[in-house]
């Protein structure tokens, strides 16, 4: 599989019409009128029925028919669930979010659900329904594959699209910026990158089902202590070449349909009243033709919402009021808000509806291929777990006769992260394990314990809880070898206070290592862990939250009959000193953690400051020349590669980086080389991803890799010019197996050059 970065040429802009009027984001009236004026022909049948028009002069053509009302209609939503006294809405299917269409102009409602990792179901406010439970996001990333983003993105939307839904909320962007980030499994990386491809891959593979993708959060949602009253403060260039550059490629390459924004706010304004991240750097730099949602109960103002560039408001019974109904259409009557505005902000709508299919009539979907479902979860499983050590215990031998399997309910499932995104699986909840006294860990089906004796017909596989250590370590004593897993719960709307692991399991961990130690370690986390008995197990796996089939995969790799291939998206630190923050920021028992809805009060906001800037995850190590515990992009696999022949062709600002990659071991299995660079002191660039390439080779097998290097990862961003500027000077290209070990290093030479934001 290629993963070749290409320029910006083919996927920098939008194929709709771009302008600047006098809020930037608007497109200028005269060429509106004009698209309004060549479909006059066909309007008698209304914007529906000329799909072979343009999306924005459907949407032209529709709005030009709408009435105040109508188009105020579109740009609030409610929660789709009954709320308070009140019941569902009517006409909605039940889930996250409603907005109600315009049947007259067969302008379609928008059913809004929850989310990438598999069609949510809150509340089971749809009764018995179920959809097929994907690995999270790490695990995804971890596969370092954009194509199985994409099938996963597919697989999703067709659930959700024969479900009625025709929004997913889908397609985080957000950088893991600190490692106890309770969202961090719906996250990619700490790499924007990496995470820009594979959420660009994902929101790709959503919309090909005519299915709205959206976004999120724009920006800065990098923790959860404290994110409603949290302000990011960070130098904005930095910003640029970070956090937003994630964002920016992962909407070059999927082409949302819609973007969130977050709740906190970024340098002094909440993101969605943000007139610099919605107007300026969205809107127009990017160019961004869609419409921006935000997050539900994260609107705050009326007319500095709407201004700065919000174009609906979502969930509003979370908000402090309904900002964007009577209060919006109040400011337009007194001039506060331009009639233009809420014309920009409807159109903005109808243009995505019209962009991705949802107001056309066509065949229907044929039903949902649950297999294809579960193959593509079975291969991300395989594909994102990651092999930290191995001292030769792995692959345990096919002769195995005596197994034990210990903990984390591994004779049912496997965990699931909290909140928002969690998916009631198909074939229903394995198992809960009380969390607090609100909150509850979920784990999907997929008993590995079952899959690990199917793998092992031969053996005795016994199981332990792991509750007692004493216990555990006895029944591992007279064992060929010992298979334990532990977990750790993340959820929306709290961080994990330390990365040790919760519950006394490593107290478990050194217990049963001690008594056994052909132990195999099996993490079922949220992100990284400590791992203060490292050194006395015989192997560790990552597999993060593997979805409902995960205790396959790990099965299969423990047997040998896959090969790992999973490579890390996120840094593991070797304690909480070494990170920019050894603390969380915030008061994890201060404001609320989530929306307050009708007369809360959200209490005194607080200041976050990223000093880093944008020296995230392994740029930190790097620079401080710290080495961390495991480096991003490390994996391990049962066969050995080796690089060769690294080459650098510069033409301008177009760099193409080539390289041999060997498979130098005895069995088949994936490589994935990747390309780093470095820049001149002038430039500021003490390393960055610039590409990589995943390839499957046979043993003795060679091939060339290529990529091509985005401009913007040779740049650094000047905010004052709003222009990425490229700095004169020799750089340095490296290549290897992970962020950590680069043996290959070339040199080549940069003239200036400056590119658009």
């Amino acid at each position: 599989m290629r993963s070749t970065i290409v320029g910006r040429g083919a996927c920098r802009r939008f194929d709709l019409i771009r302008g600047r009027g006098k809020l930037r984001g608007l497109l200028p009236a005269a060429l509106l009128a004009t698209l309004a004026s060549a479909g006059a022909s066909s309007a008698q049948d209304g914007p529906e029925k000329n799909a072979s028009l343009p999306p924005v002069q459907r949407a032209q053509m529709a709005l030009d028919q709408m009435t105040r009302q109508e188009k105020l209609s579109l740009v609030h939503g409610v929660i789709a669930a009954p709320w308070g006294d009140k019941p569902k809405p009517e006409g909605s299917i039940g889930s996250a979010g409603y907005v109600p269409g315009v049947p007259r102009l067969g302008i379609p409602a928008l059913q809004e659900t929850d989310a990438e990792l598999g069609v949510a179901n809150p509340g089971v406010v749809r009764t018995g329904d179920t959809a097929t439970a994907m690995p999270c996001n790490l695990a995804l990333a971890s596969t370092w594959n954009p194509e199985l983003a994409r099938r996963q993105g597919q697989s999703v939307g067709a659930e959700a699209r024969a479900k009625g839904f025709n929004v997913l909320l889908g397609g985080t962007a957000n950088l893991i910026r600190d490692p106890r980030g309770g969202r961090n499994f719906e996250y990619f990386s700490e790499d924007p990158l990496l995470t820009g491809i594979m959420a660009g891959g994902m929101i790709e593979g959503v919309q090909s089902r005519r299915i709205i993708s959206t976004i999120k959060h724009f920006a800065l949602n990098a923790q959860e202590t404290d994110r409603v009253v949290l302000n990011a403060r960070i130098d904005p260039a930095a910003t640029r070449e970070s956090d937003l550059l994630a964002f920016e490629i992962a909407i070059e390459r999927g082409r949302p349909g819609s973007v969130m924004c977050a709740y906190n706010q970024v340098n002094g304004s909440y993101s969605c009243e943000n007139p610099w991240l919605l107007d300026e750097v969205l809107k127009t730099d990017w160019s961004y033709p869609y419409f921006v949602m935000s997050d539900w109960g994260a609107v705050h103002t009326t007319v500095r919402s709407a201004v700065a560039g919000l174009d609906q408001e979502s969930g509003e019974q979370l908000d402090t009021e309904n900002f964007f109904e009577v209060p919006l259409s109040e400011a337009i009557a007194d001039g506060r808000v331009p009639k233009a505005r809420l014309d920009d902000m409807a159109r903005r709508v109808l243009t995505s509806i019209f962009a991705h299919g949802l107001a056309d009539k066509t065949e229907a979907f044929p039903p949902v291929d649950f297999a294809a479902s579960e193959r593509t979860a079975l291969a991300i499983a395989r594909e994102g777990t990651v092999l930290l050590r191995n001292q030769g215990l792995l692959p345990l031998p096919a002769d195995t006769r005596k197994l034990v399997v210990i903990g984390a309910h591994a004779d049912v499932g496997v965990p699931s992260g909290g909140g928002s995104s969690q998916v009631i699986p198909r074939g229903g909840i394995a198992a809960k394990e009380q969390v607090d006294e609100n909150r509850a860990m979920v784990f999907d089906p997929g008993s590995p314990l079952e899959a690990i004796r199917l793998q092992f017909p031969h053996a005795q596989v016994d199981f332990d809880d792991g509750s007692s250590p004493a216990r555990a370590a006895e029944a591992a004593v007279k064992a060929d070898a010992v298979i334990l897993f532990v977990d750790q719960y993340m959820t929306e709307s709290a961080d994990a206070q330390s990365l040790d692991l919760p519950g006394g399991q490593d107290r478990l961990v050194e217990a049963v290592a001690r008594a056994n130690p052909r132990t195999a370690i099996v993490l079922e986390t949220g992100g990284p862990v400590l791992m203060p008995w490292l050194e006395q197990t015989g192997a560790v796996l990552e597999a993060w939250y593997p979805g409902q089939k995960g205790g396959e995969a790990i099965a299969e790799i423990l047997s040998g009959a896959a090969n790992p291939s999973g490579r890390l998206p996120v840094s593991f630190p070797v304690s909480e000193d070494q990170l920019p923050h050894p603390k969380i920021q915030g008061d994890p028992n201060g404001a609320p953690s989530g929306p307050v809805g009708r007369g809360g009060q959200y209490g005194a906001m607080f200041t976050a400051t990223y000093d880093e800037g944008a020296a995230v995850g392994y740029k930190w190590f790097f620079e401080r020349e710290e080495e961390p515990l495991f480096p991003f992009g490390f994996g391990l696999s049962y066969t050995s590669f080796a690089l060769s022949k690294l080459a650098v062709h510069v033409s301008g600002s177009a760099v193409t980086a080539k390289a041999i990659v060997r498979n130098s071991g005895q069995r088949a299995g994936a490589a994935t080389p990747q390309f780093y660079l470095t820049g001149p002191k002038a430039a500021n660039i003490p390393l960055r991803l610039v590409g990589w390439d995943r390839i499957d080779l046979i043993p003795g097998e060679q091939r060339q890799v290529a990529v091509s290097i985005d401009p913007r990862l040779l740049a650094t961003f000047d905010e004052h010019a709003r222009r990425w500027r490229i700095q004169s000077g020799v750089y340095g290209l490296s290549a290897g197996f992970d962020s950590q070990h680069r043996e290959l290093t070339a040199k080549f030479d940069l003239q200036p050059a400056s590119l658009p934001p």
